[in-house]
This record gives C-alpha cells, sequence and structure tokens, in this order.
C-alpha cells in the first residue's frame, strides 16, 4: 500500500542498460521505514528480480535525502508484542532481499540508522559518502535491531565490535565500516555516492546474469553454512555453470581473444 499522499514511496527508473535505481522516498521523514514504504519496496524487489532485462540494482534514497533513518516510531509505538509476532513484523522486509537472486549495491547518503543499517547490511555491496554515518540507536528507545542487525554485525565484524555499536547506540563512520569490510568504498566529498555506485552496477551487469546469480549464490552460503558444506555448494555450482551458454561463449572468447557476447542465459 502507498501513503495517505498516494506519493510513492519507493521510486524505480532505469538508468544505464541492466542497472536499475530504486529510491526511498519519504524524505520528509527521513526515508523512514513504514509499512507501506516497506511493502512498495518488496513489491519492486520482486518485479526487477523477474525482470531479465534489469540484472543489478542500485538502492538509494531521493534527491540527496539521508538514506534511512531506520522504522517509523509512529506505527512501531502502536505495535505489540503480540501483534509483532503474529505480523512476522519485518520479517516480510527480509525475505524481500533474501530472496532476491540479482546483485543490490547500496549507495548511502547522509546516514543508515536502525532499520536503514539493517536494509544497507542485506545489499551486496555499500558506497557511502564520506561524511555518511551508520548505527543501532534502538537501545536508547528501550529496544534492540530486529531485522538481522545484531546477526549480520556480529558476522561482519566480530562480535565484540557488534557489541560495541548495539549496545551504546553510537553511530559510527563511513571511513570505520570500510575499514572493517562493511563498506566497500567511501566516496569522497564532491563525489556523487550514486554515479560511483552505478560505476560498479554497470560493470556488474556486463557480465553473464546466471553466472552472476551463481556467484552470489555461492557467497551468500559462506553465511549460513560450515566452512565445508560451503566448499560442496560453491563446487556445484561451478559445475552447474558448465552448461551456460554464456560459460561457452566465455572460454570460446578468450581462447580468440576477443570480447565476449554474453545471451544471459
Amino acid at each position: 500500500m502507498t501513503e495517505a499522499t498516494e506519493t510513492p514511496c519507493v521510486v524505480l527508473s532505469i538508468r544505464k542498460a541492466g542497472v536499475a535505481v530504486v529510491e526511498l522516498n519519504r524524505p520528509l521523514k527521513r526515508n523512514a521505514l513504514s509499512q507501506g514504504l516497506i511493502d512498495e519496496l518488496t513489491g519492486v524487489l520482486r518485479q526487477v528480480n523477474r525482470d531479465a532485462t534489469i540484472r543489478t540494482l542500485v538502492l538509494t534514497s531521493v534527491d540527496h535525502s539521508p538514506f534511512c533513518a531506520g522504522a517509523d516510531l509512529n506505527e512501531l509505538a502502536k505495535v505489540s508484542t503480540a501483534e509483532a509476532f503474529q505480523r512476522g513484523w519485518l520479517k516480510d522486509l527480509q525475505d524481500g532481499f533474501s530472496s532476491f537472486g540479482k546483485p543490490i549495491i547500496a549507495a548511502v547518503r547522509g546516514f543508515a540508522f536502525g532499520g536503514g543499517f539493517e536494509i544497507a547490511l542485506m545489499c551486496d555491496m555499500i558506497f557511502a559518502a564520506e561524511d555518511a554515518r551508520f548505527g543501532f540507536p534502538e537501545i536508547k528507545l528501550g529496544t534492540l535491531p530486529g531485522a538481522g542487525g545484531t546477526q549480520r554485525l556480529a558476522r561482519a565484524m566480530g562480535r565484540q565490535k557488534a557489541m560495541e555499536i548495539v549496545l551504546t547506540g553510537s553511530p559510527t563512520t563511513a571511513l570505520v565500516m570500510e575499514r572493517f569490510g562493511i563498506v566497500n568504498r567511501v566516496v569522497p566529498a564532491g563525489q556523487d555516492v550514486l554515479e560511483e555506485a552505478l560505476k560498479v552496477a554497470e560493470v556488474t551487469a556486463s557480465f553473464s546474469a546466471p553466472a552472476i546469480r551463481l556467484a552470489k549464490q555461492a557467497i551468500k552460503a559462506a553465511e549460513t553454512t560450515t566452512f565445508d558444506a560451503g566448499l560442496d555448494i560453491e563446487r556445484a555450482l561451478y559445475y552447474s555453470s558448465f552448461s551456460l551458454a554464456d560459460c561457452e561463449e566465455g572460454i570460446a572468447a578468450f581462447l580468440q581473444k576477443r570480447s565476449p557476447n554474453f545471451q544471459h542465459k
């Protein structure tokens, strides 16, 4: 559903060949996560996932507004424990990202706090403006991250650093996030973080779409399996890529010293 004003909470556009941009569009609310925004975002993710012409997605905020302030507290204040369990509060958001098979690059301006930080962590890469801030302020409200933030942060940074960020609620700089490997690239002042993210998105979109899907699946397996199980999954995916027409074309192009012409099949 959309907001009462009927203004879309999420804007989808095509910027370059094979690349889509999704912008969070509640700037007056600092792009806080209302249920309307979540419904629109997950709907757009499903739409893009089905569209074979789109091979990479960049997620950002509209008109240089902050990336996302987290949950809309006006809505959160009305959700009881019983209702949260019944509705599976925020599970639809996690499911939307986990079922998305194409690369997602977050382009973060301003700040990504609470649920906004969690959305960034759900993406496959994070580009951040130099002055961007990240954090989980939920502890200051008497609660904690609830869309995978504690789990993803601890896996990415280690238990001790995750404890510091979550238990103090203090914001952290983009440079610190880059040092811990969470932010891929910090974009200096004067450069547009979205444009920098689009450059990488265009590169990934130029490669074989099914091969990219298999590679993403293999990397994600490292988060949920043991090392040995991950090796088995990787090997199976690797072998399955041999049946792709794009793999045949890629090898032939290399041997013939020419650029490959991937058909994404």
